[in-house]
């Protein structure tokens, strides 16, 4: 799924996941999600209010995390799109998003290049 960071002026607020996202991949009865940051892994308490019309997920360590990516790309001054990708129970990983020209994001290029492989051992198996 694609969501885009929140911002209030200049500042990073938070993560807006969006209503049709939450509706999808959020279970009312889930109080947190993990989330995958490079290398970090970090817990998130999901908001009365995320369900109700303020589909965001606040948290400082996120937030920080969502400036330095933006400090990186410099092609967004404010919201920026990223890929959240589902990873486990109540567990996504959030990554930059690749967009193409229709504004759909691309597949991730690490399961891009799995997939290639995947297919050439798959050919290499069947005997000519």
């Amino acid at each position: 799924m694609v969501v885009r960071s929140q911002c209030t002026g200049s500042r990073i607020t938070g993560l807006y996941i969006g209503a049709n996202n939450v509706r999808r991949y959020f279970p009312r009865k889930v109080a947190s999600v993990d989330l995958q940051l490079d290398h970090l892994q970090i817990q998130c308490g999901l908001a009365p209010h995320f369900w109700n019309g303020q589909p965001e997920i606040q948290d400082p360590r996120l937030c920080d995390w969502l400036e330095l990516k933006r400090m990186h790309d410099k092609a967004y001054r404010n919201s920026m799109p990223l890929a959240m990708i589902p990873s486990g129970e109540n567990s996504f990983i959030l990554s930059p998003a690749d967009l193409n020209a229709t504004g759909r994001a691309r597949r991730p290029v690490q399961t891009a290049v799995a997939q290639q492989e995947e297919s050439e051992l798959a050919e290499a198996a069947v005997p000519a």
